[in-house]
C-alpha cells in the first residue's frame, strides 16, 4: 500500500494485492490467447464494442500494473467470449 498526495493534504490510499493492480490480468490474457487474439486485435475488438482501450493499456491490465474498471471487465468478458466470473479466476 502506497499513498499519493491530491493536494491539500487529501490522501488516497493505493492498494495492491500480491503486488498486482489488479486480479483479472493473468486470466485476461489466458482468455485472449485462447481466443488467439494478439493486444492490437483485442484493442480493435474492444473499440468496435464501444471501449477505447490501447494495446499498451492490455498490456498493463494482463501484467497487472494497471487498475481495471468494473465497465472494462464487462467489456473484456464480452469481447474474449468469457464471463466476468472467469477473469475473477485464480
Amino acid at each position: 500500500m502506497f499513498f499519493q498526495v491530491l493536494g491539500e493534504g487529501t490522501q488516497l490510499k493505493l492498494y495492491k494485492y500480491n503486488s498486482r493492480c489488479n486480479i483479472a490480468g493473468m486470466q485476461v490474457r489466458a482468455a485472449r490467447e485462447r481466443a488467439g487474439l494478439s493486444q492490437e486485435q483485442l484493442a480493435a475488438r474492444l473499440q468496435l464494442e464501444g471501449l477505447n482501450l490501447s494495446q499498451k493499456a492490455i498490456s498493463r491490465i494482463e501484467t497487472g500494473d494497471r487498475i481495471v474498471a468494473d465497465f472494462e471487465l464487462l467489456f473484456l468478458a464480452k469481447s474474449l467470449g468469457a464471463t466476468v466470473y472467469e477473469l475473477f479466476g485464480e
